[in-house]
C-alpha cells in the first residue's frame, strides 16, 4: 500500500507507528499469490510470518509470566497457545482493519481471500515481524501489548487442555469417554515418536504424533475438537 504524498499509510495511522523503511510494511502486507512465483518467498510475507510468530510468542509469554505469577507452566502454556493461534491473530487483524491494505493476486481477490481469517492472521504475524525488523523488540512489544492486552483480560481462568475439553464435550452429549490408542511408535528408545489415535462415537478417528504419549494424546484431542467444530459449522 502506498502512502499518499509521503504521509502515513492507513495501517501506520491505525497502529500508531511510522516505518523508517516502508518496504518492511509493504512486504508484510504482500500475499505470496501476488508476487512472481519463482521469487514468491523473498517478496511476499511468508518468511516474515515465521519470524513474527516467534516474536509474538516471546512477548505474549513474557506478558503472561508477569501477569499470572501464581500459575504453573501447564496453565501458562495453554494460555499462550490460545493467544497466538490463528483465531486470535485474525481478531487483531480485524481490530486494526488490515484487510483493505493487503496486496493479493486477482485470483485470491475473486475467491474472497481478503476476508479469509487465515490469510489475515498470516499478515498480522508478518506485520509483527516488520515492526521487529524496523524498530526492534520495543516496536513489536508496543504493538503486541496494545492489541493483546484485552485478550489477556478476557479469560480469568486458563483455557482447559484439549483432553479435558474433549472429555467434557463427549460426556455432555452422552457419547461416553474418548478412547486413545497407540497406532504406531517409531524412532530410537531414547527419542521415540508416538502416533496416537482418538475415537469418539459417531466421528471419524483423529490422529497425532508426539515425543510422548501424553503430548500426542493432547494433540489428537485438539485435532478431534477441530474436526468436530469443522463439521458443526458446515
Amino acid at each position: 500500500e502506498q502512502a499518499m504524498n509521503g504521509g502515513e499509510t492507513p495501517v501506520e495511522k491505525q497502529i500508531g507507528y511510522t516505518f523508517s523503511d516502508p518496504t518492511f510494511l509493504q512486504q508484510a502486507l504482500t500475499h505470496a499469490s501476488s508476487t512472481n512465483h519463482h521469487d514468491a518467498r523473498s517478496e511476499s510475507n511468508e518468511r516474515m510470518e515465521f519470524l513474527g510468530d516467534r516474536v509474538l510468542g516471546l512477548i505474549v509469554a513474557d506478558m503472561l509470566y508477569q501477569r499470572f505469577s501464581h500459575e504453573d507452566e501447564g496453565a501458562l502454556s495453554r494460555r499462550l497457545t490460545a493467544l497466538v493461534r490463528m483465531e486470535a491473530l485474525a481478531r487483531i487483524a480485524e481490530r486494526i482493519n488490515l484487510a483493505p491494505s493487503l496486496t493479493l493476486s486477482q485470483g485470491e481477490e475473486v475467491t474472497g481471500g481478503r476476508e479469509n481469517p487465515a490469510l489475515q492472521a498470516d499478515a498480522c504475524e508478518a506485520l509483527i515481524a516488520a515492526l521487529y525488523l524496523d524498530g526492534g523488540l520495543d516496536a513489536a512489544r508496543q504493538f503486541i501489548e496494545n492489541n493483546w492486552q484485552h485478550l489477556l483480560d478476557e479469560d480469568p481462568t486458563p483455557p482447559k487442555d484439549a483432553k479435558t475439553a474433549l472429555q467434557e464435550w463427549t460426556q455432555a452429549r452422552d457419547l461416553g469417554l474418548p478412547e486413545y490408542s497407540v497406532s504406531a511408535q517409531s524412532g530410537p528408545s531414547h527419542a521415540p515418536t508416538f502416533a496416537i489415535a482418538v475415537s469418539v462415537k459417531g466421528y471419524s478417528d483423529q490422529e497425532a504424533t508426539g515425543p510422548s504419549k501424553r503430548r500426542a494424546e493432547q494433540d489428537a484431542a485438539a485435532a478431534m475438537l477441530t474436526h468436530i467444530a469443522g463439521l458443526d459449522t458446515e
